[in-house]
């Protein structure tokens, strides 16, 4: 595996171009993944007492990942701003990727709230703001308080790049990578070739890593998958049913949005992507977190002709700023949750409710019960209803993950294409040969160096 002059990996051997490889299909991580959500939500349905104990079973594969997504993000950054050879073009990366993340993001919070005054899911629930405590909202955020913009903003300046590694705080982790990639262009990178060349290996090494974690994906989306169910159980589904069919039937609405931005400016074909990303987003899905699949998804992006530097920037970066099924979810709770206290919001007041989840939406990836605490900030802020009725939403709120997940990863890959194609770093010939399976993927070779294989 090589890297190309703009940042792309070039599959040098020959045998990945000329030669399929044919796999029992049971070998396919996809599938693998599909069993173990199938499995999990039949042990959370029937054995609900050993499903909310499998947790751990999640959380580990949740740990494993974080282990290396520091490294990745630093090694892809600063290896692919040193092959593009211009820090100007870095700012301008990050000034386009910032435009389509406030752009995507105003939109996904109209969109939810033109869905929620459609349905209108909180109607007719008449909730008794007294039979409400603010004891639960306050256990689901940690007691976390919403930051304002100067304290985020230099919240993503680290005091010490080890606290920022050691914390996996992306943002952070982004930030000193940018003027590490910028010092190797300024000195020259034939100078430190070396380094680079030690870099490269690194990288190859975090690869091999990534590929050894995702062969127990599937354990982790068992365990997850299990106790989503056996803790909160399908009866869930029943009470909060109109709740949860505006906000998934919004997001299909936006994911088809989605795919109108993804043909029409970079030419991607969006369902063929999800067709080459299934395994990525099966794995987000069975562990309701789009972090589980950051290092994956970056590569991917790479392998289907997006430059490394591009990828690298933009997908991390977007896990903070660019949260559309997040915020399509906090528009119509927003509303869900006025309608069930009885409040009707005028045009005047859903505005400004927007511009106040703008605000305390943002930087929030991380955050243990961010979009309460969202909710709760905007509450406080405008006194449309009680801040104790957030609590209303606990038995939906993993329910949506699922939602989440799903259009906040397809959100951030198509945001990647489009300034990858405004960046003039996008070989589209490569991504349809990643699409056929004629390009290579490093985290599949890893993965697949262990098994069985056919050559035709």
């Amino acid at each position: 595996m090589a890297s190309t002059p703009d940042g792309m990996f070039e599959d040098t051997s020959t045998s990945a171009i000329h030669l399929r490889v044919r796999r029992p299909f049971y070998t396919a991580l996809f599938f693998q993944l599909i069993v173990a959500i199938v499995l999990g939500i039949t042990v959370g349905v029937l054995f609900p007492d050993l499903g909310s104990q499998l947790k751990p079973l999640g959380d580990g594969f949740i740990r494993l990942i974080k282990m290396i997504i520091s490294p990745l993000v630093f090694l892809v950054i600063v290896t692919g701003i040193a092959h593009m050879g211009d820090v100007k073009s870095v700012g301008r990366v990050g000034v386009k990727a910032l435009t389509y993340f406030l752009a995507a993001s105003t939109f996904a919070l109209i969109f939810g709230m033109i869905v929620g005054n459609i349905v209108g899911p909180g109607q007719g629930l008449n909730i008794d703001p007294s039979s409400l405590s603010e004891a639960d909202v306050q256990a689901k955020t940690g007691g976390a308080e919403p930051t304002d913009a100067a304290t985020f903003i230099l919240s993503v300046i680290p005091t010490s790049v080890i606290d920022a590694f050691a914390q996996n705080a992306l943002l952070q982790v982004l930030f000193f990578s940018v003027f590490v990639g910028a010092a190797v262009v300024v000195i020259g990178k034939d100078k430190l070739a070396p380094v680079l060349n030690v870099m490269d290996s690194c990288l190859a090494i975090t690869f091999k890593i990534m590929g050894w974690i995702m062969r127990v994906a599937p354990i982790g989306a068992f365990g997850a998958m299990a106790f989503v169910i056996g803790q909160y159980g399908i009866a869930t589904l029943g009470t909060y049913a109109k709740l949860i069919a505006a906000c998934y039937g919004a997001a299909i609405l936006f994911i088809g949005v989605l795919a109108l931005i993804a043909w029409f400016i970079p030419k991607v074909p969006l369902w063929s992507f999800v067709k080459y990303t299934r395994a990525e987003f099966g794995l987000a899905l069975g562990t309701a977190s789009t972090e589980s699949v950051l290092p994956r998804i970056i590569t991917k992006l790479t392998a289907a002709g997006c430059s490394r530097a591009v990828s690298g920037l933009v997908v991390p970066t977007g896990y903070s700023f660019n949260l559309d099924g997040a915020a399509i979810y906090l528009s119509i709770s927003l509303l869900f949750l006025s309608q069930a206290f009885g409040v009707e919001l005028d045009l005047g007041q859903q505005l400004t409710a927007l511009g106040v989840l703008l605000l305390t939406s943002k930087g929030m990836a991380g955050v243990p019960g961010s979009s309460f605490l969202a909710l709760s900030a905007t509450a406080a802020a405008l006194g449309i209803f009680p801040v104790a009725g957030v609590a209303l939403l606990l038995g939906a709120d993993r329910i949506m993950d699922s939602m989440r997940v799903v259009v906040n990863l397809l959100g951030n890959c198509v945001a990647t294409f489009v300034v990858a194609k405004w960046e003039g770093q996008f070989d589209r010939d490569m991504m349809l040969r990643a699409f056929a399976g004629q390009e290579s993927d490093p985290v599949a070779d890893a993965l697949a160096d262990a098994l069985p294989e056919e050559r035709v």
